[in-house]
């Protein structure tokens, strides 16, 4: 069975930077597409940022060039580095863990992340 356990999430002021870490358990991690998604109050769920399981990447226009998604296989974790950090980045991150064929998706928790001074 697949867990997915979110962390690094926590309070900083405008500007700051956090690291958001995500360990997932089961196996055939490298196989499936990585996504971190996010949810503010009164908002939609959105996706921030996605990495294949061949490593690409792409990302919300609001968080280019401030977020990075990466992943590391042997350690079946996935991370998002989140750098100038803004009052609006302020939600629920969650992290999925995804793949087209067989259709499977997990989801985790989730983690809050308040930007505020």
């Amino acid at each position: 069975q697949v867990q997915l356990v979110e962390s690094g999430g926590g309070l900083v002021k405008p500007g700051g930077s956090l690291r958001l870490s995500c360990a997932a358990s089961g196996s055939a991690f490298g196989m499936f597409s990585m996504a971190w998604f996010r949810q503010a109050p009164g908002k939609m769920r959105e996706l921030v940022a996605a990495i294949s399981s061949g490593g690409s990447t792409n990302y919300v226009d609001s968080v280019k060039g401030r977020f990075t998604i990466s992943r590391d296989n042997a350690k079946k974790m996935v991370y998002l580095q989140m750098n100038s950090l803004k009052p609006e980045d302020t939600a629920v991150y969650y992290c999925k863990m995804y793949r087209g064929f067989p259709p499977q998706e997990y989801w985790g928790q989730g983690t809050q992340v308040t930007v505020s001074s």
